[in-house]
């Protein structure tokens, strides 16, 4: 019945489409977040025949819309230094999130009774449109919170010590939303264009946090299941999307369009049992270059674990003091310092934060 009142609609609407004359002065306009599932029939020249794509804004775009909402609340800080640091901190976001982060801090600040708002209130409206609400009520064991710490600590030393890893931006253990434990957030690099050695070290990221809690607690726990599907994901495209393999060579096989795996393979069960040796042997290869760098570095992330069950939220600034400066320049200085001078356009780029249990929601840069 709901394909048939699709189909119903959709017959409708090219009935009163082909109503109109090239000369009717009329224009249609839609809109859409799946372009992908549109009937080939709505695209037909004389129908919806142009498309125009509206991206996430860049950090000028965000300055420029930071400086449409924060007029109307309250701020002591100067409004366009103000919309410079809330740009590069928002890296990402759209303009309905802005402006839901402008919101948020309003109400914040209203709620703890203050005649202004301030950064620490945009900061945690930040945490709130990323995470979701905090939730006060989830009282984590001393347990569990060490094990999220580890974790989440993990990533971020992974990540800092390699070289194709994104900037890390911030790190939390807050509870939030309904299965959100903690996330680490990051300032990918603006790349068009991703080699293997790229995305290998992503993935190295990806399984920083089982490593830890590997190496910390002799165990794993269920934490890592979002981070092990993006690892299988990507390793699965290295071999069949990307042609990044020498035994399947340079063929492509693309992904379903939903992001999820193919039920059904479009090649041979032979070549399918080379894939799954090839992706096998990737993420192996991820996992053990993960566990020999940190085993090597086991104290820096106890250190910084330690940090996260003591302040609960650490920025960069915090991580620079207990693992040092990154040896790669990858631009890290020049965001760090356009958080603390309003240079946005230091910041740039798409935000990432870990998905699943111990972590909030993910905005990857597509490979």
């Amino acid at each position: 019945k709901e394909q048939q009142a699709m189909k119903m609609t959709l017959n409708q609407l090219l009935v009163e489409m082909d109503g109109f004359s090239s000369t009717g002065q009329i224009v249609v306009l839609a809109g859409t977040n799946r372009p992908d599932t549109l009937d080939s029939a709505l695209l037909r020249p004389g129908r919806f025949d142009r498309q125009i794509s509206i991206d996430p804004p860049d950090v000028k775009g965000r300055v420029e819309i930071f400086n449409v909402h924060l007029p109307k609340v309250r701020t002591k800080d100067n409004a366009e230094e103000l919309a410079a640091k809330l740009a590069a901190l928002t890296p990402g976001f759209s303009g309905a999130e802005i402006a839901n982060v402008v919101n948020e801090a309003a109400l914040i600040a209203a709620r703890n009774e203050k005649d202004y708002v301030y950064l620490d209130d945009f900061h945690a409206a930040m945490d709130r449109v990323i995470g979701g609400l905090e939730k006060k009520s989830k009282v984590m064991t001393v347990e569990d919170k060490t094990r999220v710490a580890h974790h989440e600590a993990g990533h971020a030393v992974t990540g800092w010590f390699l070289e194709h890893a994104s900037p890390l931006l911030k790190v939390s253990i807050v509870p939030r939303g309904v299965a959100a434990l903690g996330y680490a957030q990051y300032v990918p690099k603006e790349k068009k264009l991703h080699t293997k050695e790229q995305m290998m070290d992503t993935m190295c990221m990806m399984l920083g946090g089982r490593v830890a809690e590997l190496l910390f607690f002799k165990d794993v726990s269920t934490g890592a299941q979002d981070d092990l599907s993006k690892v299988t994901r990507l390793a699965y495209s290295l071999v069949t999307t990307y042609g990044m393999n020498d035994k399947i060579g340079n063929r492509s096989y693309p992904p379903p369009n939903d992001g999820r795996m193919a039920s059904q393979r479009p090649y041979s069960e032979e070549t399918a049992e080379v894939v799954d040796e090839e992706a096998r042997a990737l993420a192996n290869e991820a996992y053990d270059r993960t566990v020999a760098l940190l085993t090597e570095r086991k104290e820096l992330v106890k250190v910084l674990a330690e940090k996260l069950m003591e302040k609960e939220v650490i920025l960069r600034e915090d991580v620079i003091a207990v693992l040092g400066e990154r040896q790669w320049d990858d631009g890290s200085e020049q965001l760090g310092a356009g958080l603390l001078s309003g240079d946005a356009a230091a910041a740039t780029a798409a935000c990432r934060a870990d998905g699943g249990p111990y972590s909030a929601r993910q905005r990857p840069p597509k490979p």
